[in-house]
């Protein structure tokens, strides 16, 4: 399989960083498109695949275009691309807010898979929202899936529109983890600690407490109620998260952040 990558910022060469990890392709297939001479530069010397700074005719003889730039350089991508994707080529783009019809409308291929995915695919432990334009087959869109779960897990959503969902709570979901263990870094530090033993004693918890929701049979209210005994300190934090409505602010804060994915979607 040979694949093109447009744009090798974080997550583009996270996808291409898992391809090779799991040699789903070879670094002669992998053709990289980079525009900033430092960042094509940087990719020749890590020898990570075929890099070109411009889209030329070599993109047309991929089977896999993936167009991970920012989505306000679309419009000039889009130029280069139209006259160069050929009729079996699969386009798969991870660019924020724009639909599926706008880049098939744009680029005049119908061919075209849009996906979400987070930050932490770049550790080969993200999760990726993504869906597809009807034309595109169940063969195609079996490969796609393979090869997104190199960069974690995936799932896949009949309707576009719950793309804003996946941007607001996984796509964006990170930042939000990060707020709340700054906040407890902050409070650590408060109570007397260090910087570094405050970041300690909270990342290893925050690990821990992962590790235990995903293998411990039991709710998360069960493990609320197993760590917050009746009368006790966890029990006095937890009331006063909720005096403070801290949860209905969290929810809100995801919803917001769903419009705002709506918003620039629809331009």
């Amino acid at each position: 399989m040979k694949i093109a990558i447009v744009g090798c910022g974080n997550m583009g060469m996270a996808f291409a960083k898992s391809f090779l990890q799991y040699d789903l392709v070879k670094k002669d297939d992998l053709l990289l498109i980079e525009k900033s001479t430092d960042r094509s530069e940087a990719l020749k010397a890590e020898k990570a695949g075929v890099v070109v700074d411009t889209i030329g005719p070599h993109v047309g003889e991929t089977d896999l275009i993936i167009l991970s730039v920012k989505p306000q350089d679309f419009n000039s991508v889009h130029e280069a691309l139209r006259d160069i994707v050929q009729p079996n080529q699969v386009i798969l783009s991870i660019m924020a807010g724009i639909p599926i019809a706008q880049i098939q409308k744009k680029l005049g291929h119908p061919l075209v898979v849009r996906a979400m995915p987070n930050t932490p695919a770049m550790l080969g432990m993200g999760i990726t929202g993504f869906t597809a334009a009807k034309e595109v087959d169940m063969t195609n869109l079996r490969r796609i899936e393979n090869l997104i779960n190199a960069t974690g897990r995936s799932i896949f959503l009949e309707d576009e529109a719950m793309l804003d969902a996946v941007t607001a709570l996984s796509g964006s979901g990170p930042a939000y983890f990060y707020y709340v263990v700054k906040a407890m870094i902050e409070a650590g530090k408060q109570m007397g600690f260090d910087d570094s033993v405050s970041a300690l004693l909270v990342k290893q918890t925050m690990l821990g407490a992962y590790h235990l929701i995903n293998n411990a049979d039991k709710s998360l209210d069960e493990l609320i109620k197993a760590v917050a005994s009746k009368g006790g300190t966890t029990e006095a934090a937890l009331h006063e998260f909720e005096n403070g409505g801290l949860s209905d602010t969290l929810v809100a804060g995801i919803k917001a952040a769903q419009v705002r994915a709506t918003e620039l979607s629809k331009g």
